[in-house]
């Protein structure tokens, strides 16, 4: 059974950073890419930030690109988001994903194509 846990929420200033980490188990975790997602209250679920399984390709969403930085450590079966130069509108709930489908090694943005999700970590960013 795959699970998929995410951790590092928090609330932070404006201005500040925070790290993500998502710990994945229960399957080959360094030949799938992985996603970070974000959803506030009333918008729909948003791209972040995805990996390919070597690390080779990665992909960010318009409204984090420069700020956010996505990279894994294989050998602990985790992926991370560092988050820079946050501002209140990054408030949002982050969840972690696996790639699933015949292309699961490759990153991409739509969240209908991620297998397995965590339960979510909340980010608080303060004005």
């Amino acid at each position: 059974q795959v699970h998929v846990v995410e951790s590092g929420g928090g609330l932070v200033q404006a201005g500040g950073s925070l790290r993500l980490s998502c710990a994945a188990s229960g399957l080959p975790f360094s030949m799938y890419a992985l996603g970070w997602f974000r959803q506030a209250p009333g918008k729909e679920r948003e791209f972040v930030a995805a990996i390919s399984w070597t690390s080779s390709s990665t992909e960010y969403g318009d409204s984090v690109k420069g700020r956010f930085t996505i990279y894994r450590d294989d050998a602990k079966n985790t992926v991370f988001l560092q988050m820079n130069s946050l501002e209140p509108e990054d408030t949002a709930v982050y969840y972690c994903a696996v790639k699933g489908g015949n292309y699961f090694y490759l990153p991409s943005r739509p969240h209908e194509e991620y297998d397995y999700w965590g339960q979510g970590t909340q980010v608080t960013v303060s004005s």
